[in-house]
């Protein structure tokens, strides 16, 4: 993977995600929504696009970046679909596909995802479908979106059985992460975010994570250099293990799942709802994922008590108490374990669960003894 800096004022640096026939590449800075025509222009295969957008975001950038298309000789339309998670249900995604098709779209047209994960999912796997395929491209809003969501081609949609259980692997064209439109994050989606960015130094980069240990709070608290230093190492390092494993056909790109087998399953429980976001249940889960490497044996436990020190530190929710707030929740570590078998990574039964032998040592197990995941719920339940 390489990065190249870019001459404009605006300092845009570019991620390169290499891939056989479908290589692209990840532009960072700030005031890139109003670049977007200009760097997408020469990748289109006709000069139109539809934007797709969710009833939050498309009031605060849709007009601006429907603008930086027309600025640059491209006809822009905009679809908005309803904000959260629902989106990402058959229903919701069945409207999405009818109005896109009212558009009456030809297979030289071109989808563009302005929003966080929920939309980039959603766009990703319309376009994926869309008459058996069309190009689009990634804007995203949020920082876990930009971290995480909008790189590596991952789509999909949700159903009763779990989250994401129905998608499609496809990579888009282009990927535009603005940092200027972090700045007016609520702080709780910037820790949700953050949370993905400490992920890519626990599974195999410790010096990242002590970067992340020493920057995080210059970074929350609006450092653009802080800001566009982890996007660019988290893009690296997301684009080397994609480029290596596109399709998880091997343990590699399972890395990127660290904390996810608990974290969704916490989702799950709490109805993908506002109680609990993504990236705060990837926290808690990346927490849980080293706290059952160590009794297992295989971590020590200072690592995990510094990872859990860390994320608590900076403000994510480590007590399953604390989830929504209100400290009356009862969570049942058999119904947690029932979630788990239904994870993309279980075979035959067995949970898969990315573990760790200590910070920037993450591996992939399918040999986890349930008595010990059991008790360790229990503790995580009663703590």
């Amino acid at each position: 993977m390489s990065v190249r800096p870019d001459t404009a004022a605006n300092a845009m640096r570019t991620v390169h995600v290499d891939l056989a026939g479908r290589s692209y590449d990840i532009a960072i800075g700030p005031g890139l929504i109003d670049r977007a025509g200009v760097l997408s222009a020469g990748l289109l295969a006709a000069p139109r696009v539809t934007i797709v957008s969710d009833e939050t975001v498309a009031p605060l950038y849709g007009e601006r970046l429907a603008a930086s298309f027309r600025n640059a000789g491209v006809d822009a339309g905009l679809v908005a679909v309803p904000a959260g998670e629902s989106s990402k249900e058959f229903t919701s995604f069945g409207r999405l596909m009818n109005d896109l098709l009212d558009r009456r779209p030809d297979r030289k047209a071109t989808l563009v995802a302005l929003g966080g994960g929920v939309v980039g999912d959603l766009t990703g796997f319309a376009a994926s479908v869309l008459l058996r395929g069309v190009d689009f491209i990634q804007v995203p809003t949020t920082l876990l979106a930009q971290v995480d969501s909008s790189v590596g081609g991952k789509t999909g949609i949700n159903t009763r059985h779990g989250k994401n259980l129905v998608g499609t692997f496809y990579q888009p064209r282009l990927v535009v992460a603005d940092t200027g439109v972090l700045d007016t994050l609520p702080r709780r989606e910037l820790l949700a975010g953050y949370a993905e960015v400490a992920k890519y130094g626990l599974i195999d980069d410790p010096e990242f994570f002590a970067w992340c240990e020493a920057n995080a709070a210059a970074l929350l608290a609006g450092d653009a250099a802080a800001r566009t230093r982890a996007i660019e190492q988290s893009c690296l390092s997301k684009a080397r293990i994609v480029a290596a494993d596109e399709r998880e056909t091997t343990d590699l790109r399972a890395l990127l799942n660290l904390g996810h087998t608990f974290g969704h399953a916490l989702e799950a429980e709490t109805g993908f709802g506002p109680d609990l976001l993504h990236g705060e249940a990837v926290a808690a889960g990346m927490a849980m994922a080293f706290d059952l490497s160590v009794r297992l044996g295989l971590c020590p436990a200072a690592d995990a008590e510094r990872v859990r020190a860390h994320l608590a530190g900076v403000g994510l929710p480590m007590r399953l108490r604390s989830i929504g707030g209100d400290n009356r929740r009862v969570w049942d570590s058999a119904k947690l374990i029932n979630h788990m078998r239904g994870d993309k990574k279980a075979e035959s039964g067995r949970l898969a669960f990315i573990l760790a032998r200590g910070i920037g040592k993450g591996f992939m197990s399918r040999a986890v003894d349930e008595a010990v995941l059991q008790g360790l719920l229990a503790d995580a339940i009663a703590a």
